[in-house]
């Protein structure tokens, strides 16, 4: 559990990854989720919803290092533009940030306070959200092509199965208990969102990176708190 809180937050220490840590990325996704919608539902109880959304968007930075949404940017940078397929990687590696990423990030932070100030806090939603994303980084991490030269090719080999299903499973009962029909819709949106973003990838550069698991996270709990929040 500690290699997965290793790659997926800023705790956990230096630890060695391995396929096996790809099985607790469910449980550290809801687990990062529950502690952000605690963060919501306290901050509801001092500041009008539009700062409490922001208060809540800041701590979700924090608590993943600003990790899932550097690789939003660099996916961006990356995916977007028209570029040769051989200069897409290249351009994803670089330090700096282009205007696709600044884009992305700002249009991707907007959505997400926009959706949380509009709903009531609910702590099992996003915990459910951020276990679907995570689900979702574990199984693109066993089924899909690397292509990146980085951390998470340690993580490949795993079984997926057992993980896809389990996290779906947890997703989903989560979210159904916080947002009921609604919920479970969110949770599909988000699933999609995921896949689409992990498919383009695939075209784009023939599998995913680091960056592409960051983006398809990210993508994926905004889409969902998005569609939580549509007037059912």
């Amino acid at each position: 559990m500690r290699a997965a809180l290793s790659f997926l937050t800023p705790v956990g220490g230096a630890r060695t990854p391995s396929p096996a840590a790809v099985d607790w990325f469910p449980v550290v996704g809801a687990g990062i989720g529950g502690a952000v919608g605690a963060v919501w539902w306290l901050a509801a109880q001092i500041w009008p919803a539009a700062v409490a959304a922001a208060i809540v968007v800041v701590v979700d930075l924090a608590l993943t290092g600003l990790l899932h949404v550097d690789g939003l940017a660099d996916a961006a940078d990356g995916l977007l533009p028209h570029l040769p397929a051989d200069r897409r990687l290249a351009v994803m590696a670089e330090p700096g940030v282009g205007a696709y990423g600044v884009a992305a990030v700002a249009g991707v932070l907007v959505l997400r306070w926009a959706a949380l100030a509009s709903m009531r806090p609910s702590a099992l939603l996003v915990a459910g959200l951020w276990c679907l994303s995570r689900t979702a980084m574990a199984i693109t991490l066993t089924r899909v092509r690397y292509v990146g030269g980085g951390l998470a090719s340690a993580f490949a080999g795993g079984p997926a199965g057992p993980v896809a299903a389990g996290g779906v499973v947890l997703a989903i009962g989560l979210v159904a208990l916080g947002r009921g029909i609604a919920g479970a819709v969110a949770v599909a949106c988000a699933a999609l969102a995921a896949g689409l973003v992990v498919a383009f990838a695939r075209r784009r550069i023939g599998g995913f990176t680091g960056d592409v698991l960051g983006a398809a996270g990210v993508i994926a709990e905004t889409v969902g708190l998005v569609v939580a929040a549509a007037k059912w």
